[in-house]
């Protein structure tokens, strides 16, 4: 048995690394990763050193990790700041840690990749001893795996890893028809708000073109390359983790992943929103616009999204990161979850002990925004 740890996903072969792969969760794919290193979105330079994990048996790959070398926590929406903080008021550096993530992207799914044939057990002790022994080679101070899928999040607590939780809204497909089936669920007032905010939108003149994989142009692609731009311009004063050509490379890689929605006014496009999707999942991404406009947003992040979802027989939608707006829309408050590896023994156990804190805050909250959902049986209606 051997475990490397390699720089560039273009160090194994994407054939045997998508070989892993038993579902077609987009995020893990040997695609998936070229594009965001290919076009200079993920580099050592700014702060997302590949450094994937591989184990071979008799030089045949059994399993892959994905795995960063990160020198800040940007882009990674589970905040561990106040842990960094710690270390530095103590003199000690938070920062070189190892990551098991998906840049810039809150959608929990596969993390470990590994050969169908092979028990789990067998082998994440292994690799759970490799990070850890890494992390001492570099002076890392932590590892670290975010949103994996429950099962894995599990094993990983029993190993040392202990497990954070946090909470995100997904919308989730109870059979519906169509969209009127699904706003049949809710109270007349939660209702009547959303049609309310569908034909002020349809009335400001919007129509909508829904485009799929090679359906995406070039010129397209810019266009929306340029609403992140200007997005995240205006949210916080750069233009955005990804690069220029990010968006072109994973049209090109991965079309039978990608939806683009445009919401075109007076026959030009001024606003649109990216999702990605899989057999059962539709995952809101990133969205932009020229021109602001009232209720756009909703439309164009949501309201479209479960239209398609529904009309492609999809369980789920996964709408990102935060956003309690979403909650009256019909998103509902679902646990997400995280481990966490600490080298050092004090500061783990006082991390330790905030997690464990932070558990109960956690589920409240989760309480608590199940009581505002709009549907009929939901307690506040």
């Amino acid at each position: 048995m051997q475990i490397d740890f390699v720089n560039s996903i273009h160090a194994v072969d994407m054939c045997e690394w998508n070989g892993l792969i038993s579902d077609d969760y987009p995020f893990v794919r040997h695609e998936f990763f070229a594009a965001l290193e290919d076009s200079g979105s993920t580099t050592a330079a700014n702060g997302w050193q590949a450094h994937h994990l591989l184990l071979r048996e008799e030089g045949e790959l059994i399993a892959a990790l994905p795995l960063f070398i990160k020198t800040h926590s940007y882009g990674e929406y589970v905040f561990d700041w106040a842990w960094a903080d710690a270390y530095q008021r103590y003199g000690q550096s938070y920062y070189p840690k190892l990551l098991s993530a998906i840049p810039f992207t809150p959608c929990y799914g596969t993390r470990l990749l590994l050969n169908s044939h092979r028990s789990v057990d067998d082998y994440l002790p292994i690799i759970v001893n490799a990070l850890q022994v890494r992390a001492s080679e570099l002076g890392a101070s932590s590892w670290h795996c975010l949103f994996p899928a429950e099962d894995l999040g599990n094993r990983l607590k029993d190993l040392g890893a202990n497990t954070r939780l946090g909470c995100q809204f997904h919308w989730f497909n109870y059979d519906y028809k169509n969209f009127d089936d699904f706003l049949a669920r809710m109270s007349s007032r939660k209702r009547k708000n959303i049609n309310k905010e569908r034909r002020q939108v349809s009335e400001q003149g919007f129509k909508f073109i829904v485009k799929e994989g090679k359906e995406i142009s070039a010129n397209d692609w810019d266009f929306f390359t340029r609403l992140y731009q200007l997005t995240y311009l205006k949210r916080s004063g750069h233009t955005g983790y990804l690069q220029q050509d990010f968006f072109q490379r994973l049209g090109e890689q991965l079309p039978e992943n990608l939806l683009l929605i445009i919401a075109q006014h007076c026959d030009q496009p001024i606003a649109a929103s990216l999702y990605l999707r899989d057999s059962t999942t539709l995952y809101g991404r990133y969205w932009g616009c020229e021109q602001e406009f009232d209720f756009l947003h909703f439309e164009t992040c949501y309201y479209q999204g479960i239209d398609y979802a529904i009309a492609h027989g999809l369980q789920r939608f996964d709408g990102g990161a935060q956003g309690e707006h979403k909650i009256q829309r019909g998103f509902e408050p679902i646990i997400t979850r995280s481990n966490h590896w600490i080298a050092r023994a004090d500061f783990c156990a006082a991390i330790n002990n905030f997690i464990h804190e932070e558990k109960a805050d956690i589920k409240a909250y989760q309480d608590a925004a199940r009581k505002h959902l709009p549907f009929k049986d939901s307690p506040e209606n």
